[in-house]
């Protein structure tokens, strides 16, 4: 073979710039849908504080978690990285739910 035959393959960079382009995009759009995320469930927060209700719902994880199983499995994203990512967020979640209700209290003219 010849040096020739070894540089035929076109320059990558324009490619990678595209690749790096549509990340940078998904990686926007992530952000944004999970500040969405947090607002609502800091709404759940707030409703669960003044209502006296836990801050931890089992039933409601474990069906989010089987939901969102299939969702994986379905869209060929990794199942335990799904699992561990719902994890975090569901560990987030509680906590700020918690400082809700101690900010928050039964007692406070909370509007969810």
């Amino acid at each position: 073979m010849t040096s020739e035959q070894h540089n035929t393959r076109p320059d990558p960079s324009l490619e990678l710039a595209a690749l790096r382009q549509r990340i940078d995009n998904i990686d926007a759009a992530l952000i944004y849908m999970l500040a969405e995320r947090f607002r609502c469930t800091a709404d759940v927060g707030k409703l669960k504080a003044t209502c006296q209700l836990p801050a931890c719902d089992p039933a409601r994880e474990e069906e989010q978690l089987t939901r969102l199983h299939a969702l994986a499995q379905d869209s060929g994203l990794d199942v335990l990285f799904t699992k561990k990512f719902f994890a975090f967020l569901v560990s987030e979640v509680i906590a700020n739910h918690k400082a809700i209700a101690a900010e928050h209290g039964p007692e406070s003219n909370i509007t969810p």
